[in-house]
């Protein structure tokens, strides 16, 4: 598979993916632009490894962690006032689903990614170990940990 073969097919998904990560649109695309800069460089060498996909997830994920230690990155987006909405319509759908990933964004970076690979990727604990070069065992720690915190916070009603 050539590079511009694989971004075509598994672009959108490293957007995602980034987006999940951090919460904003912006910052995905522009960590997915610098993650596949990366990888074009050493393309011959990613293919012919078990899985490209593992590779640039990995790339992502440490383009992310290096924004946060930069000292001038240090802004946070400003939370909109939340709108009260009424039961049973869309807009509280939304509304909940929103509240969800302000919690989400307030868990601890390995457990946020742990939850993004894991139930938005869809990867299976050796997976997320591989991108996140841990154990199974810690894939499965850093989850428990963020389903509970996610679970009480959700259920007392707080969002961050």
């Amino acid at each position: 598979m050539t590079f511009e073969e694989y971004v075509a097919a598994r672009g959108q998904a490293l957007v995602r993916f980034a987006a999940l990560l951090t919460g904003d649109q912006h910052r995905a695309e522009d960590l997915v632009q610098d993650a596949l800069t990366k990888a074009y460089l050493r393309w011959a060498h990613i293919r012919r490894g078990d899985d490209p996909d593992v590779y640039l997830r990995r790339l992502v994920l440490n383009g992310s962690r290096s924004w946060w230690r930069r000292r001038a990155n240090r802004e946070l987006p400003a939370e909109a006032a939340p709108e009260q909405a009424t039961p049973g319509r869309l807009d509280a759908e939304a509304a909940e689903r929103d509240a969800l990933w302000r919690l989400i964004r307030a868990l601890p970076e390995q457990q946020r990614a742990v939850v993004v690979l894991r139930y938005y990727e869809d990867l299976d604990d050796a997976a997320i170990a591989r991108v996140l070069d841990c154990s199974a065992a810690t894939v499965r720690t850093h989850a428990m940990r963020a389903l509970h915190r996610l679970r009480g916070a959700y259920l007392e009603g707080v969002t961050p």
